[in-house]
């Protein structure tokens, strides 16, 4: 190679490395954790699919801070050890600034010592388990209600529905086991008598055997916390043994679209808590946000039994934008300082941020509306 070849591709490969900062320099990155394959699959890719509605959004309107956003999305496939993996990838070869995750409190509890290790904060978009917001990790900022916001919120259905004894039945993992402490614990103060408690393994596909010990308890209602996958099969083998007990699932993290195309005639008379009612845009605190938010996930051609997750990402993503605009600046610290004094409508209603956890190492928690919707003659209807 001549010498004057020479200088031309070291000058050519010198205008690239010179250009390449710059260009990655023109956006704002966002880390995005959630479980895209494995057990929890359907609700992450909703997740995601919501997120990517407020990036195109967010873009469309300018950016923030003169740059556009990007979505780093990485698939924590459901499992803890993978979700930290993500965590560590976002972070140090990524370089985000601000991540959003992890959907499952089991996936949320692992990543959380990484976010302490380096700084960094995360949106918790639905992960329900109280430790989250109480262990005292000052990077966590949750929209999603805890089990415990959700069990307070129902308890005065308790006496409207007549409740008298009830029965559990959780996913065996954070998520589950949180929500039948917490909804026990209201349902006793209420004075319902408990009946049988029952665990899953969260890959599970038969329940007869919980089923048969729920329908020998012989209570009136049966509360049930996992993903739509499972309830779908509670709902039939329910069906099939002829259990006489009310179905309610709890965690907001049951889809009742999919549920009445999934389970058909299984699924009528059972009720499920949710924390956005798409059927009914007008019923929520900021039905202008919610409707226009529906409009698009429609238009992208979305499961519209998605929407119920979807939501989670889209209002993820515009929080953490309001606390970089806020900050002036993409830095982790000054986000995560921005955070605290966020006040956005979202579409599942005002986000603003509580403090939880032990002086000095608070966590900050939204929060967030709960309504209680049912399914009848396999439409969903108010209640």
């Amino acid at each position: 190679m001549s010498m004057g070849r020479l200088l031309t591709v070291v000058c050519a490969l010198g205008a690239a490395l010179a250009v390449a900062p710059a260009s990655a320099q023109d956006t704002i990155k966002i880390g995005v954790t959630q479980p895209l394959t494995g057990a929890f699959a359907a609700s992450g890719n909703y997740v995601a699919q919501g997120a990517k509605i407020a990036e195109d959004d967010i873009n469309k309107a300018g950016g923030v801070l003169g740059k556009k956003i990007q979505l780093v999305i990485e698939d924590n496939k459901s499992n803890p050890t993978e979700a930290v993996a993500t965590a560590e990838k976002l972070i140090q070869k990524d370089k985000v600034p601000v991540m959003m995750g992890a959907w499952s409190s089991t996936l949320t509890l692992a990543v959380m010592p990484k976010l302490m290790e380096y700084g960094v904060p995360m949106l918790v978009e639905t992960s329900s388990s109280g430790k989250i917001t109480t262990s005292g990790n000052p990077w966590i900022f949750r929209i999603s209600p805890t089990s415990e916001m959700e069990a307070k919120a129902f308890a005065p259905l308790v006496k409207t529905l007549g409740i008298k004894k009830a029965d559990l039945l959780g996913t065996n993992n954070d998520f589950g086991l949180g929500a039948m402490q917490e909804f026990e614990k209201m349902l006793k103060a209420a004075g319902v008598e408990i009946g049988a408690k029952e665990t899953m393994d969260p890959k599970a596909i038969d329940f007869s055997a919980q089923l048969a010990k729920i329908k020998a308890s012989g209570g009136d209602t049966l509360f049930v916390t996992t993903d739509v996958s499972q309830a779908t099969v509670i709902l039939k083998q329910a069906k099939e043994q002829q259990l006489k007990a009310r179905i309610i699932t709890t965690g907001g993290s049951v889809s009742p679209d999919q549920l009445i195309a999934q389970a058909g005639e299984a699924a009528n008379g059972s009720m499920h808590l949710v924390f956005f009612t798409p059927w009914f845009p007008d019923a929520v605190k900021n039905p202008d946000v919610a409707s226009k938010f529906v409009k698009e996930w429609n238009a992208r051609g979305h499961n519209v039994g998605g929407l119920t997750e979807g939501f989670r990402g889209y209002d993820g993503i515009t929080t953490i934008v309001a606390a970089i605009k806020a900050a002036g600046t993409a830095e982790p610290k000054a986000i995560q300082k921005a955070l605290w004094n966020v006040k956005l409508k979202g579409v599942n209603g005002d986000i603003a941020f509580i403090k939880q956890g032990p002086a000095g190492q608070e966590s900050a928690q939204n929060v967030p509306s709960v309504y209680l919707i049912k399914i009848d003659g396999g439409k969903i209807v108010k209640m």
